[in-house]
């Protein structure tokens, strides 16, 4: 376990949740929810690319959360083939818009390998529904890092989406995010010489993702 504040429970769809806080130095500028890789091949939240997507965020001020999908961890319930998954992180991201101090503020979504699969998903699902409810909040910002886009049917995305991918991956080769990014005209940034883990080019990416947020804030 990478050290980070200790994780509490929320309730969550299919029973508790375990989610981990953490916060900027200053009052957030935004809310910061992340998807951690596939559970049944032993992804958590304290997946090292998620605590490197996490850092980036905080140190652009805002406050990230992670959690463990259902039945990972201290989390209840049952693997749900992305579906269920998918329902956990949107239950987490409402319970935190509930927090009077992120009242109209940003929400970003985050997301590695699975992960990237599923905050697309709850991007898209949210987006639908902030169109026809004004009260609720669509995402301002999509960070997905190696998307499973050879496994999964990932949505489309929006055009200012980060996209990440290592130049050797091994698991979600590049060329099927390529296939997947090229008829969006979608952008992705490539690091060369690491694979789907990212070994030894964690600063590089936490690095990567802090520019793009400090570049959108700085037009905003």
């Amino acid at each position: 376990m990478i050290g980070r504040p200790a994780s509490q429970t929320i309730d969550g769809p299919a029973g508790l949740l375990e989610v981990v806080i953490e916060e900027p130095a200053h009052a957030p500028v935004g809310l910061m929810v992340v998807a951690h890789p596939h559970p049944l091949m032993g992804g958590t939240m304290d997946n090292k690319v998620v605590h490197t997507l996490c850092r980036a965020f905080v140190l652009a001020g805002w406050r990230a959360v992670r959690f463990n999908f259902r039945g990972v961890g201290q989390s209840e319930g049952a693997w749900d083939e992305g579906r269920g998954e998918t329902t956990d992180m949107l239950s987490v991201v409402a319970h935190h818009l509930t927090d009077p101090a992120l009242k109209g503020l940003p929400l970003a979504l985050a997301g590695f390998s699975f992960g990237g699969y599923v905050a697309a998903q709850a991007h898209a699902r949210l987006t639908e529904a902030a169109a026809n409810r004004s009260e609720l909040v669509a995402p301002s910002q999509l960070v997905l890092v190696s998307p499973a886009t050879s496994r999964y049917e990932v949505p489309e995305v929006p055009p200012h989406t980060l996209v990440v991918e290592g130049e050797e991956d091994e698991v979600v080769p590049l060329a099927h995010i390529l296939e997947w990014a090229r008829p969006q005209g979608l952008p992705v940034t490539v690091v060369p010489g690491t694979g789907h883990f990212f070994h030894g080019r964690l600063t590089v990416l936490r690095e990567v993702v802090l520019r793009h947020l400090r570049a959108v804030a700085a037009t905003s």
